[in-house]
């Protein structure tokens, strides 16, 4: 008889004070509302989130790092993109 493995799960969690869903970890589990329910034992122990995504972590893509140069390069050639051109007006202390 051989042991079959639970899918991992990326645990993603937006805390109370943010506006987006950051990383916190990941675990292993039968389904996604067990994914759910055990992040939420597992990650919000004291209450600090107010939502939490899961995803199966072999549907997650991401791009390889040493293609960086490649894959960021068009953003460096926008130089009207770089925050330099701006003058931030006095008062505004969060940008």
């Amino acid at each position: 008889m051989t042991k079959k493995e639970w899918p991992l799960y990326e645990v993603f969690i937006r805390s109370k004070q943010g506006l987006s869903h950051k990383h916190v970890g990941s675990l292993r589990a039968a389904d996604e509302t067990m994914a759910v329910e055990n992040a939420r034992d597992v990650y919000t122990r004291r209450s600090e989130g107010v939502s939490i995504w899961v995803v199966e972590s072999k549907n997650i893509f991401a791009s390889d790092p040493s293609e960086a140069d490649s894959l960021f390069e068009p953003a460096d050639s926008k130089v009207y993109r770089h925050p330099t051109f701006y003058d931030v007006p006095d008062g505004i202390s969060h940008m």
